[in-house]
């Protein structure tokens, strides 16, 4: 074991640390992560795929065409990310059975979404200029272990650029639950916020216009700051100008740029965690 790990670069490292994190990235995404050409990030993946330190699976297509490969944390990567932060596999998280139970999930496409919205960020903090970086990416699983007793985000974010911040909760939405159901998680957010005394937004991530508009209409009295915007790789994507705070008319703005939204908001989340 001492050997392999031996063998593996920071990089890959990282890698394994985020698949560890966000349970399954496609190619496509390691390589917006990581990377700058497909064939360097295919060619490194098939190398760790050999040494079993991660795992793959392609999801079935209904009506055709090929899915890109799915990769998941291997047993040997985990082994290694135990080996590196001197814990256990157990300790560590790691279950031997997250292969299967992640390519049979139902919420596979969930997270996929919810993983292209932050490598959507962090390829843009990449790039060359950019003044931006990506401060915090937490999972569903890391918030449901905070405060799963109150809210349950899809994941916790927080966004530096041109020096403006904002930190909040993600709602991926794919459009499979009522608007209903939909709204009925805002109040954990507000119980979270009187809780740690931090309010902290919300911020929907839509798959259609009409299904945006139709939500908006019941946001009009809400007890915590959401924003809402619809489902976009293009431009800078959800880092762009597509960001709407309820009960505003427009224009839209920044991811960034929410911040002037609500400038109230002097403390963030994870300063809960850090007092």
């Amino acid at each position: 074991m001492v050997e392999l790990a031996a063998r593996l670069t920071p990089r890959d490292y990282d890698i394994l640390s985020f698949l560890h994190q966000h349970r399954v990235l496609t190619t496509h995404q390691i390589q917006r992560l990581f990377f700058t050409l497909p064939q360097p990030t295919r060619r490194r993946l098939g190398i760790l795929h050999k040494l079993h330190v991660v795992t793959r699976y392609r999801p079935w297509m209904p009506y055709g065409g090929s899915a890109p490969h799915h990769w998941i944390l291997g047993r040997v990567g985990a082994e290694l990310l135990a080996l590196k932060e001197d814990v256990t596999v157990k300790e560590l998280g790691y279950h031997p059975d997250l292969a299967m139970s992640v390519s049979v999930s139902t919420k596979a496409n969930h997270q996929i979404g919810v993983n292209d919205f932050f490598t959507d960020l962090h390829y843009l903090a990449r790039q060359e200029g950019a003044e931006a970086r990506v401060k915090e990416w937490w999972s569903e699983r890391r918030c449901a272990k905070l405060w799963g007793d109150l809210a349950r985000p899809d994941a916790y974010g927080y966004w530096i650029e041109a020096g403006k911040e904002i930190d909040f909760f993600l709602e991926h939405d794919t459009g499979t639950e009522t608007l209903s159901k939909v709204m009925a998680k805002l109040p954990g957010y507000a119980n979270l916020a009187e809780a740690t005394g931090i309010t902290t937004p919300v911020l929907f991530w839509l798959p259609s216009h009409t299904r945006e508009a139709n939500l908006r209409k019941l946001l009009a009295e809400v007890e915590v700051p959401v924003a809402t915007a619809v489902h976009t790789s293009l431009g800078d994507g959800p880092a762009g100008p597509v960001w709407l705070p309820a009960g505003a008319q427009g224009p839209r703005v920044r991811l960034a740029e929410l911040a002037d939204a609500w400038p109230h908001l002097a403390r963030s989340a994870q300063d809960v965690l850090d007092t």
